[in-house]
Order: C-alpha cells, then structure tokens, then sequence
C-alpha cells in the first residue's frame, strides 16, 4: 500500500508512566507522554513504542514471550554488558555479522525485548 508508514509498536505493561521511566533510564529512549493509561516514547526516528496500561482497556498481558519491535543500539556488545551490570536478564548475543547481531533482554514486566545492531 503506497504511502504506509510503520508509526508504533506496542508493549503492554503493568504502570505505564513507572515502565516508561525504566525505559527512558535504560534505552535512552524520550519520552513524549506518560499517563495511567499509556506512555509514549521515541528514539530519535519517526516509529516510537507505546507501553500499554491495563487503564487502556487492552486484553494483552505484560509478559511477553517475544518481542513485538526491535530496539536498535549504537553499541551491542556495551549495551549488553551495562543492562547486565544493572541488573536486566540479558541473553547472549546472537545472529550473524554479516546479516544482524542482537540479544534479548527482560524488562520489569517481563516483556522480551530485542535489541539490534542494525
């Protein structure tokens, strides 16, 4: 379809101006908005994450199993090893050099992330 743009992901969470908080304190990400029902955060391009409280009215549980996005970092290998030394269950990194690397981590709901080199 002509003209489409990816504009959002979604992650539902438990609090979402307290998950928002975490976020912006460990991705770095900006955050534009945080209420009871939502929060709303960028990274510097045009798609942004919406943490989803259960105020919002959604049927999905914090705790995620996958990631519904993937967060790009400058730096892989230093993310990984700061989230780890705070205390975030990281995975190991994987993928291909030649394709992408990444790993996975845990947020404070239990929600799997994903992060990237590319």
């Amino acid at each position: 379809m002509p003209g489409t743009a990816i504009t959002t992901a979604f992650i539902p969470v438990r609090n979402p101006q307290a998950a928002a908080e975490w976020y912006s304190r460990t991705l770095g990400l900006t955050i534009a908005e945080a209420n009871t029902f939502s929060a709303v955060l960028s990274g510097g391009g045009t798609a942004s994450v919406t943490l989803m409280g259960p105020d919002s009215g959604i049927r999905a549980q914090p705790g995620l199993a996958w990631a519904t996005c993937n967060f790009l970092v400058d730096d892989l290998e230093e993310t990984r090893t700061r989230l780890a030394e705070n205390g975030v269950a990281v995975g190991a990194i994987a993928g291909a050099p030649d394709v992408c690397l990444f790993f996975t981590a845990k947020d404070p709901d239990g929600n799997t992330l994903l992060l990237t080199d590319r």
